[in-house]
């Protein structure tokens, strides 16, 4: 549930301020809140005003989009708290499906859970009541941000260290294999792998992405080659791997049926890289995220290694 402190804080703050504060946020503008919220932007401006000095921080940076600031972010985490405490009211009272609106159950997952057993975990959820999920993908080292900004209420992260007012469950382990199209092992490869894989072509999902230079770092050297493609899908990753463009961290579900036709060869099996996931949720007594909570963590136990 949400914190008695963090109730009794948010009580001594006004709701219509702390509500504007993040329409603003989710619209980006003061121009568009004011829209979303049927006043004018000099209301919405007075607000955002009144609810800073009553706080006594700055809490917006007046950028295009707005952005909230380190305790803009806390305002916003918690005015969707309650927002998501009000809506479970209303669906407890029969209130929500004369309006017909489902619940909105908002998740930060990366691509590889994604692309491969994240999506189990939805279908196992209960059909009623309705619920709507709005998925950002992210990487699992970077889930917990949106967690802290209060952009989701939940996330898949490599995180064990709880974000400020949530809970976290371990999932399991995401294995990762080293692989390569055989042809390309064997032009490539062949060789010291320290020595071989700093000059061979790899596959990286974005620029964020750090997992196949960590690999070579294991190995003693400073990181994986120039010569770098850039694929920022999951499934795209991994048929670019078995295209031959580059050597990658192939997730194992992914892999698998790869290796056992042909079209990938694991050159380091021994060094396969066991990822920890864990699920991280608000502190909330909501149905809603209750029900999604055990569906995940019961498709995990099935699709990761413990």
């Amino acid at each position: 549930m949400v914190t008695g402190i963090a109730m009794a804080a948010f009580a001594d703050l006004p709701l219509d301020q702390v509500r504007t504060l993040l329409a603003v946020v989710d619209e980006g503008t003061f121009d568009a809140a004011a829209a979303a919220l049927h006043v004018t932007p000099s209301a919405v401006s007075q607000r955002v005003k009144a609810l800073e000095q009553r706080t006594g921080r700055v809490l917006l940076l007046r950028t295009k989009p707005v952005r909230p600031t380190e305790s803009g972010a806390v305002l916003v985490r918690l005015a969707r708290q309650v927002a998501r405490l009000e809506r479970d009211a209303y669906a407890e009272l029969g209130l929500s499906g004369a309006a017909g609106e489902p619940t909105r159950v908002s998740i930060a997952v990366n691509a590889d859970s994604l692309a491969t057993w994240f999506l189990d975990a939805l279908t196992r959820v209960p059909r009623e009541p309705q619920l709507c999920f709005e998925l950002r993908r992210e990487d699992e080292a970077h889930t917990a941000a949106l967690l802290r900004e209060g952009v989701v209420m939940a996330a898949v992260t490599s995180s064990p260290d709880p974000v400020p007012g949530c809970t976290v469950r371990a999932l399991g382990h995401m294995r990762y294999v080293p692989c390569a199209e055989p042809g390309f092992a064997a032009r490539h490869l062949d060789g010291p792998l320290r020595e071989v894989l700093v000059e061979a072509p790899v596959m990286v999902f974005d620029r964020q992405d750090d997992f196949q230079d960590g690999f070579v770092r294991r190995l003693g050297r400073g990181g994986a080659s120039a010569a770098r493609h850039y694929v920022p899908t999951s499934e795209g990753f991994v048929e670019a791997v078995a295209a031959g463009l580059g050597w990658g961290m192939v997730p194992e579900p992914q892999a698998e049926p790869l290796l056992r036709s042909g079209r990938l060869v694991a050159f380091a099996p021994e060094l396969a890289v066991d990822l920890p996931l864990y699920w991280q949720q608000w502190k909330l007594d909501s149905p809603a995220l209750a029900t999604v909570a055990d569906a995940v963590v019961t498709a995990a136990a099935g699709a990761l290694r413990r």
